[in-house]
């Protein structure tokens, strides 16, 4: 769920490329069961639940297309088998410039499909056959172009009431406008025009080099070049003199010690920690600043840190297992980060798949466990904010200090149009233990302050982390709250 360059430079909004891109309700029957799938051969066509995709597995061979109950387009996502079925019939798939995608028996008619860059796992049901119109040349046509862009947001984006939309209206006042003569310059405007009211971070529109589209909520002041300079300054100096950040992951993860026993720890993406930019590197580069950060010295005995200030105020988002790995050095306990859902209603918005939940369970090392302070903001976006999410549950409870997030929590489902267009769109939900969710207002701060205003950076001044230092400085009672690999385990 990488997002904040593709703001910045109003492109799409796009998770690492993978099945994610494939989402939502089909509404197709599902067919005859089929030979058991447990056990038995995968080989077949496949409806998922709740994404709208079809998954065709044959031979050593996967691909998906793109479903509405009206249209049916070859999808982006093609896989090759790598090695035998495991001993539970699971099958592993590279997908070229993405992340590896894996299909396991899950009893008669079913299946799970895993994505290894992603959290959660999706249920495939087994259908006869690939729908006829799925061997159909799309048309061109402005006005098929414009009904499947309709029809994909009318079965899957989740939040038309909350935004107060009304999606049939906007069919209604756009679709007279488009005829078989409709420019691509005309069409674009059209398309563009029915999805800005959403002002959704996580909505895209992309019909070529030049002409492109990026949601954003009101109030967002996208980073340059120039002003991310500004913030690094900004941060530097408040950090204080004689203080040295050590850098990883091409500079997207950054820690200091400062004075008075507290850490603090940045995060500006969670994916590209490697000139490669794969998801097995992510992780391995991710490990390697994880473990220089949370030593034995840091988190256990008299020399261990009093608190931690992570900062995620200028985060643009990436692979959500990343934010989890995170999450799992700061807990001594397992704890739910949130439970995930899809819409799986092409005529219900209210309706999802049964919700998964995700846990946080504590790295197998040392951990800390002492108070925490979680720096956000709007540029807080996407995994920034699920990662952000998923320490909530933790104990003690960080203290969220700044503004709120930018409200993106959803997979983005990339999608393709008739006329090689490609547009995204959420359509998940990620839920809190009593079933919160913070899609559009994002999550709020605990203590509100500015954050990378034009006065806070024309002074040089930063008022997040000086309130988080100043809260993080305060003796704790009992001497050291930190934790290592002693820490209580399930």
């Amino acid at each position: 769920m990488a997002v904040l360059a593709a703001l910045a430079t109003t492109a799409a909004c796009a998770a690492p490329a993978g099945p994610s891109r494939v989402r939502g309700s089909d509404g197709h029957t599902r067919g005859s069961a089929g030979p058991p799938a447990s056990g038995g051969s995968l080989e077949g066509v496949w409806r998922m639940d709740g994404y709208g995709t079809l998954v065709a597995l044959k031979g050593r061979g996967l691909r998906t297309y793109e479903t509405t109950a009206r249209s049916c387009l070859p999808g982006s996502v093609t896989g090759t088998r790598t090695g035998a079925p495991d001993a539970a019939g699971s099958r592993r798939f590279t997908v070229p410039d993405a992340a590896p995608v894996t299909v396991s028996p899950a009893g008669a008619g079913r299946a799970g499909l895993t994505i290894e860059d992603d959290v959660g796992r999706r249920t495939l049901h087994r259908i006869d056959a690939l729908p006829a119109r799925c061997a159909e040349r799309p048309s061109h046509d402005p006005r098929a172009v414009f009904d499947v862009f309709w029809r994909t947001y009318a079965e899957n984006y989740p939040f038309f009431r909350a935004k107060k939309i009304d999606w049939a209206a906007v069919r209604d006042r756009y679709r007279p406008r488009i005829t078989a003569k409709t420019t691509d310059g005309e069409l674009f405007a059209v398309l563009r025009a029915m999805i800005e009211p959403l002002h959704d971070a996580h909505t895209s529109l992309v019909a070529g080099p030049d002409r492109h589209y990026a949601g954003k909520r009101p109030g967002t002041v996208l980073p340059t070049p120039e002003s991310t300079a500004r913030i690094d300054k900004a941060i530097a100096a408040n950090l204080g003199p004689g203080v040295t950040q050590r850098h990883w992951a091409n500079g997207r993860l950054s820690y200091a010690d400062l004075p008075g026993r507290v850490g603090y720890f940045r995060i500006t993406q969670f994916a590209d920690y490697t000139e490669k930019g794969d998801y097995a590197g992510d992780v391995a580069e991710l490990d390697r600043a994880l473990n220089s950060v949370f030593t034995k010295a840091r988190t256990q005995g008299p020399a261990a840190l009093h608190g931690l200030i992570v900062d995620v105020r200028l985060n643009g988002g990436g692979a959500d297992p990343l934010g989890l790995r995170i999450a799992s050095r700061l807990t001594g306990r397992p704890y739910l980060a949130y439970a995930k859902r899809a819409r799986n209603d092409p005529s219900d918005p209210g309706k999802f798949t049964p919700p998964r939940p995700i846990r946080i369970h504590p790295h197998r090392g040392p951990v800390f466990t002492g108070p925490l302070t979680v720096l956000t903001g709007p540029l807080t976006i996407s995994a920034g904010e699920t990662f952000t999410q998923s320490l909530m549950g933790r104990a003690p409870a960080p203290t969220r200090i700044g503004q709120h997030t930018q409200g993106v929590f959803s997979d983005v489902m990339d999608r393709a149009l008739p006329n090689g267009w490609s547009f995204g769109l959420p359509n998940e939900e990620f839920l809190t233990a009593d079933g919160r969710t913070f899609d559009g207002p994002g999550i709020p701060p605990a203590l509100r302050t500015p954050v990378f205003t034009e006065r806070e950076l024309d002074a040089h001044r930063d008022s997040a982390l000086t309130r988080a230092r100043t809260l993080l400085g305060r003796p704790t009672q009992g001497g050291s709250t930190g934790a290592g690999a002693g820490a209580v385990r399930p």
